[in-house]
C-alpha cells in the first residue's frame, strides 16, 4: 500500500508518466418491450423485464495528473487481450521512457501475458516499457482507474445497452468529452495518513 502511495506522491513528468489500469464487465442488456417516451410531465417509463445480451469487458487507463484517459472495449478479458491494452498504452507514450503502470494483480496482469501474446523480442522490448506497481490483495481502492470508471459508469452506462458496438460508440463519446475537460484526480491520502487511519493493517510492536 505505501508504495503504491509513494508512486503517488511523484511529480508530473512526461518522460515518467503514472498511469492506472483497471478493467471490469459489462452486462450488455436489451429490452423485451418498447420504452414509452418522457413527455410534458410525465418521465420516460421502462419495463422491468429485461433480456440478456452477454458481456462485454471494459479496460481503463488514466494519467491522474494529466487528465488524461484511454479507454477500449473488448469482448472477453484474457491474456491476450490485456496484451494488446498494453501495446495500446505504450503507443500512446512514445516519447516516454518508463511508463509506471499501476494495478491489481489479476492473473492476467504479468509479463507472461507478453509472452503469450507476442514473438520474445516484442515482448520484451514491451515489456521494458514499462515498470509495474501493484495494488494489495483488497486494496483494490488504491487504485485511481478505479474511480475514473465509476465516473465512466455513473455518466454514461448506468442503463441498458444491448450491444458491444452501442457501448464503444457511447464510451469514445465519453472519453473525448471528459479529455477535453482535461478531469483530473485530486488524490490527498497518504501513507501517513494511512499509518492512522488505517493503523490496525499494521504489525503492533512491544517495548
Amino acid at each position: 500500500m505505501e508504495m503504491v502511495l509513494d508512486v503517488y506522491k511523484r511529480l508530473f513528468d512526461s518522460r515518467f508518466p503514472v498511469v492506472c489500469m483497471d478493467e471490469s464487465p459489462k452486462q450488455l442488456i436489451g429490452e423485451t418491450k418498447t420504452p414509452i417516451l418522457a413527455s410534458p410531465g410525465q418521465p420516460a417509463k421502462y419495463d422491468y423485464e429485461y433480456k440478456r445480451c452477454g458481456v462485454c469487458n471494459i479496460f481503463m487507463a488514466c494519467e491522474p495528473l494529466a487528465g488524461k484517459r484511454m479507454v477500449k472495449i473488448t469482448e472477453t478479458r484474457t491474456k491476450r487481450d490485456w496484451a494488446y491494452f498494453l501495446e495500446d498504452i505504450a503507443a500512446q507514450y512514445k516519447s516516454a521512457e518508463k511508463i509506471t503502470l499501476v494495478m491489481d494483480n489479476l492473473n492476467t496482469h504479468t509479463p507472461g501475458s507478453l509472452y503469450e501474446t507476442f514473438p520474445p523480442d516484442k515482448a520484451k522490448a514491451l515489456w521494458n516499457r514499462f515498470e509495474f506497481v501493484y495494488t494489495p490483495k483488497h486494496g483494490s481502492w488504491l487504485n485511481m482507474a478505479e474511480i475514473e470508471l465509476n465516473v465512466l459508469t455513473r455518466q454514461c452506462l448506468s442503463r441498458r445497452i444491448d450491444t458491444i458496438e452501442d457501448v464503444r460508440n457511447e464510451v469514445d463519446a465519453w472519453q473525448e468529452f471528459r479529455n477535453n475537460k482535461n478531469a483530473k484526480v485530486n488524490w490527498q491520502f497518504t501513507a501517513e495518513d494511512a499509518r492512522i487511519k488505517l493503523s490496525r493493517l499494521y504489525p503492533t510492536l512491544e517495548a
